[in-house]
């Protein structure tokens, strides 16, 4: 009975330590949830125009950022930042002005495969009625026009997708799952048209390399991968030649990040060294977790700084460190402070 009662007192235990251990983990974590996609615009009114009345978002608060902390958080001296939040469904955009210094115009010669792009995929319930709705108001196409990828490729056959772009130039997609595919909540019926975003995608030279960085040390999990090629994922990145291979991660909580590896044709080109927050072709993840983490992870890995390291924020947040991934793309790390019990 003794030696019965001893065994289970040293299971209970070591369950105890397993439990604390995880929980650890978890609190060491880096990323934790993507809370909102952010892109520099260089006129909010306009933007807001645009992603309000022609797109479907709704205005969930504003913000001005201002000072040396947020000087060195962005890097910029001098900034002066006005955020506008946007909700979709259950996911945020946030729309960054620099109301001072002004940065440089997404390059008018951009193509799909060079490593600044980046979009985020909005889920639509009905590819036709979406992409009539664009045409009315004259959108700028990126893809010849919606595509269907084929059957041939049992991960993404189905898809209806489409960029377009927005009065800057940053490209957006529409994306309709067929049955059986994405998360359940798309195929919800009776909902609006426009259901909320699914994932970012970036352009990324190195799949593995980029893993390392986003799963190995940020914490993120791979969801999926698939290899697309063919004359319909040509005209949806409006790319001849196209064969990406595609990789998809999630936190727990949030949109997702999509690694786009051109495996043909090899010739986009990379993020501008001088890359700066306030430059239009900008983007970021906003993401929540532990600043420290994410920090290791930085210092470890010699990746990029943006900020010169863990920067404190206003009150409601007590952290904030803006990086960059092997291929240049943004990622501002927040870490809430801790409720007082």
């Amino acid at each position: 009975m003794r030696k019965t009662l001893h065994e289970r007192l040293l299971f209970l235990t070591w369950l105890v330590v397993l439990a604390l251990a995880l929980v650890a983990r978890a609190d060491a974590q880096a990323v934790r949830s993507i809370d909102s996609i952010g892109v520099t615009v260089g006129d909010m009114e306009r933007s807001l125009a645009f992603y309000t009345k022609v797109l479907p978002f709704e205005r969930a608060g504003s913000r001005e950022e201002s000072g040396d902390r947020y000087e060195h958080l962005y890097a910029v001296f001098g900034a002066k930042v006005r955020v506008e939040r946007l909700r979709l469904g259950d996911e945020y955009l946030e729309l960054m002005q620099f109301l001072a210094p002004h940065g440089r115009p997404v390059p008018v010669d951009s193509r799909s495969n060079d490593r600044w792009f980046q979009h985020v995929a909005l889920i639509v319930s009905d590819m036709d009625r979406a992409y009539a709705l664009l045409r009315e108001h004259g959108v700028e196409h990126a893809s010849t026009g919606p595509q269907l990828l084929p059957d041939w490729n049992p991960k993404a056959g189905g898809i209806r997708a489409f960029y377009f772009r927005d009065p800057d130039g940053h490209a957006l997609e529409i994306l309709q799952f067929p049955p059986g595919k994405g998360a359940d909540k798309w195929h919800r019926r009776g909902g609006p048209l426009f259901l909320g975003i699914d994932h970012t995608a970036i352009v990324v030279h190195d799949s593995d390399a980029s893993l390392r960085y986003y799963r190995d040390g940020l914490g993120l999990e791979v969801t999926g991968t698939s290899e697309n090629y063919g004359p319909e994922q040509e005209r949806l990145n409006n790319v001849f030649g196209a064969r990406l291979r595609i990789t998809a991660l999630r936190a727990q909580a949030g949109p997702g990040i999509e690694f786009l590896e051109y495996l043909s044709p090899r010739t986009g080109r990379p993020m501008p060294v001088d890359t700066l927050a306030n430059d239009l072709w900008h983007w970021q993840v906003n993401a929540t977790g532990s600043v420290e983490a994410a920090d290791r992870t930085i210092r470890s890995g010699h990746y990029t700084y943006v900020s010169p390291g863990p920067v404190g924020l206003a009150p409601t947040q007590s952290q904030g460190l803006l990086v960059r991934d092997p291929d240049g793309h943004a990622l501002l790390l927040n870490e809430p402070t801790p409720t007082r019990r």
